[in-house]
């Protein structure tokens, strides 16, 4: 027999509020609402996942077209999701979701389905049926998306767990001083080491014949240009290409794993430092201004970081010949996934409206980022 939530939820997802009402009555009036809001959300869930969409996207777009409570159940809805087929555990790839603002972030499932949600939320059975109805009706109207793939097996640098723990450590302290100066140093120090695990990577990965996967990173709101702008740098100046879909607040970083872990680790630090920079003093800013300023946080950062790299490059070929030949050859191999998964793209162009603002996110560029020859 059809179950007669699942009857109401499709009426919803091809109806109105009057729908979405209607289905959120059927869940709510359910002896075992618990259990059929939980068979529903799985069925939708898996139907996502077939059409590209990972967990974390879902709970990113619950937050982002509905709102912090709506995000807050789709942890629990795709708490125990089906990973998208042609992904693969490893390389930290939810870590895009983490900017998420929501209660328990990635703490895990949160207990009790539906009935604890309600008591959490203080939300009696029709109102938190009608946010249930309303996160699985958005996915079930998402569209299909390019399927992300896993990067081909790669050969890890010796050590490279405390590397990139390490690494992070640096780039934490980086975030929370309140000295410019310490602030470059331990950025600097940390790229350092990036360069260094990237390139040890670059040549295992020649031997291995290593292939390049692909990510979703978050772009949140306010300002998504000028961020995904900003990733782009950073992407760009770690081998790696970013496409920005701005209609879902993700963009998809291409390349290969130690490329892929360097870029968003450094894209995460750069946006709290910029964050930070521009909330200094907690002066008033006009919406001009901000944009303005992370604009050209963005573009000074990409100068800074490509001129980075391109010594980090020649220093190290002057031992290792063979790096060059290596490096061409994954930055082909990311070329032609990017191709292959985005056949079709379009270029945007943001312009800065205030030259005060301009001004400043140069100077927040230079004092957070890097001197010493390092590549992130």
């Amino acid at each position: 027999m059809e179950d007669v939530f699942a009857a109401a939820y499709a009426r919803a997802l091809g109806g109105g509020e009057d729908e979405v009402d209607a289905a959120a009555s059927v869940l709510a009036a359910q002896p075992d609402w618990d259990g059929a809001a939980a068979r529903q959300a799985a069925e939708v869930v898996r139907g996502c996942a077939r059409r590209g969409w990972q967990p974390q996207d879902l709970v990113r777009m619950a937050a982002r077209e509905l709102g912090a409570r709506h995000e807050r159940l789709a942890l629990t809805l795709t708490d125990d999701a089906p990973a998208p087929p042609g992904t693969a555990p490893g390389g930290d790839p939810g870590a895009g979701s983490r900017g998420s603002s929501g209660a328990g972030g990635s703490s895990g499932h949160a207990p009790g389905g539906m009935t604890g949600f309600a008591r959490r939320e203080k939300l009696d059975r029709f109102s938190a049926a009608t946010v249930c109805v309303e996160v699985l009706r958005l996915y079930g109207r998402l569209p299909r998306l390019p399927a992300l793939q896993a990067p081909g097996a790669e050969a890890a640098p010796p050590g490279t767990g405390k590397m990139l723990a390490r690494i992070r450590a640096l780039l934490a302290k980086a975030e929370s001083t309140g000295f410019p100066e310490e602030a470059e140093a331990l950025s600097a120090k940390a790229q350092h080491l990036m360069a260094r695990h990237s390139i040890d990577a670059a040549l295992l990965g020649a031997a291995a014949g290593e292939g390049p996967g692909a990510r979703r990173i978050g772009v949140d709101r306010p300002y998504e240009g000028a961020k995904a702008l900003l990733l782009d740098a950073v992407a760009e100046a770690n081998r790696c290409r970013s496409v920005w879909s701005s209609d879902y607040g993700f963009a998809t970083v291409v390349g290969h794993t130690a490329d892929l872990d360097a870029a968003e680790i450094l894209y995460t630090s750069l946006l709290v430092q910029a964050d930070r920079a521009l909330h200094a003093g907690r002066v008033s800013r006009s919406r001009d201004f901000r944009e303005s300023f992370l604009i050209a946080y963005a573009s000074r950062i990409r100068t800074r970081l490509t001129d980075a790299t391109a010594q980090e490059e020649s220093a190290s070929a002057a031992s290792a010949p063979e790096l060059l030949p290596a490096l061409a050859s994954r930055a082909l191999a990311v070329e032609d996934t990017t191709r292959r998964l985005f056949p079709s793209t379009t270029t945007s162009r943001l312009r800065a409206r205030d030259a005060a603002g301009w001004s400043e996110g140069e100077s927040a560029a230079d004092r957070a980022n890097l001197r010493g020859g390092g590549r992130g």
